[in-house]
């Protein structure tokens, strides 16, 4: 994006999410903090935000619903204006466990949020930046994770495999809308710090698996942000389909 337009951050309340809006309002885009449930944290950012001198608000939508979906981007315009980019961060990972463990409502709900609301994110942002339909055009990062090559074997293989899906609707769409001035990529980011590890009921996780990251320790969000609001800027104007590792060489 060459003007400091709109982004909408799904998931923006907490880690990685949080933290990209907090960068991107640093920039001077308009951000709109997506949040599902903790509405709490989502007006913490948002404080933060004009507290800094920015402009931001804070949107509920349940990603892995269609008509939150498509109201999150309606808010989102009446309240800051047109769009100028998604950073499609939003996901869910179910509970740690094998595959033999696994029930209906689990997968439900990850390919819901992480598969079928990225697509429907995704759809609403074309529609409004794609020259196509009379838009100016701008920039999708999507927010994969390095377990899309690593399987996530004994862990959450069902996680995995819906951010493998991530990686091929990044490089697909990224073709796709590359002739209607929309640039599509994605971060896949290691272990990050944040509170997905304990919450899927892998407390330990970040200090058992970091023996095995090259750099010798986790990342945090704002490592991810930086990438993220790089992927957005006019620096990296000639990439699209790209998925770059946030991963301290894992």
């Amino acid at each position: 994006m060459s003007e400091k337009r709109m982004v909408i951050v799904t998931g923006g309340g907490r880690g990685i999410g949080a933290a990209t809006c907090r960068r991107l309002a640093a920039e001077g885009h308009a951000v709109a903090v997506n949040y599902a449930s903790n509405e709490a944290a989502a007006h913490q950012v948002v404080a933060a935000i004009e507290a800094a001198g920015g402009k931001a608000v804070a949107i509920q939508g349940d990603t892995g619903q269609e008509a939150d979906i498509v109201r999150l981007f309606e808010t989102a315009e009446r309240a800051l204006g047109p769009l100028g980019g998604l950073v499609a961060n939003a996901g869910v990972t179910g509970p740690v466990g094998r595959v033999e463990s696994i029930t209906p409502a689990v997968l439900e709900r990850v390919l819901a949020v992480n598969v079928t609301g990225l697509f429907l994110c995704a759809r609403e942002a074309i529609r409004r930046l794609s020259t196509k339909h009379g838009g100016k055009g701008g920039a999708i990062v999507n927010v994969g994770s390095r377990a899309a090559e690593l399987g996530g074997g004994g862990e959450w293989v069902h996680y995995a495999a819906s951010k493998g899906a991530v990686d091929s609707f990044t490089i697909g769409l990224a073709r796709e809308v590359a002739a209607e001035g929309i640039r599509v990529n994605a971060v896949a980011p290691g272990l990050i710090e944040t509170e997905l590890h304990a919450a899927a009921g892998g407390g330990d996780r970040l200090a058992r698996l970091v023996g095995f990251v090259p750099m010798q320790r986790v990342g945090s969000p704002e490592e991810t942000a930086e990438a993220i609001a790089w992927l957005l800027s006019p620096a990296s104007s000639y990439i699209t389909g790209a998925i770059l590792p946030v991963s301290g060489g894992r």
